[in-house]
This record gives structure tokens, sequence and C-alpha cells, in this order.
């Protein structure tokens, strides 16, 4: 019955860990979309404030993107340990 109860509890960590695993590489594709979306507008812009604009727009995807590969590398690691 112990036995049971601990396969249990390992099945559903994996589970979470698949489903974290699966938002987060949904967020990373999202946040290529809108990457390749913001660098497309910065290649039509001319208006100086709207250069800036994608600009910024840029850096702050960049991060999510960064915040995104850390995270799954963690993940990974959580895992290689566990």
């Amino acid at each position: 019955m112990a036995e049971a109860v601990r396969f249990g509890r390992r099945r559903a960590a994996a589970q979470a860990r698949d489903e974290e695993r699966r938002q987060l590489l949904e967020g990373m594709q999202a946040t290529r979309v809108q990457l390749n979306h913001a660098y497309a507008q910065f290649n039509c812009y001319s208006d100086p404030d709207l250069v800036d604009a994608c600009v910024y727009e840029i850096n702050a995807l960049q991060s999510r993107y960064s915040y995104y590969v850390r995270q799954v590398k963690q993940l990974e690691a959580r895992e290689d340990a566990g």
C-alpha cells in the first residue's frame, strides 16, 4: 500500500513538472513570435520615437525570453537531482 502511495506521489510530481515545462515552452514560443514581430516593426519604422519604442519592446522581450530559458534550465536541474 505504501509503495502505491509513493508511486502516486512520484507520478503526480512528474505530471506537475511536465505541465510546468509545457507552460514554459509555450511562453518561450509566444515570446519568440512577439520578438519577430517587434523586429519586423523596427525594420519598417523610420520615426525616431517609434524606433525607440521598438528598441524598448525588443529589450523587454529578450529579458522575458532569458527568464524562460533560466526557468527551463532550473527545472531540468531539479529533475536531474531528483
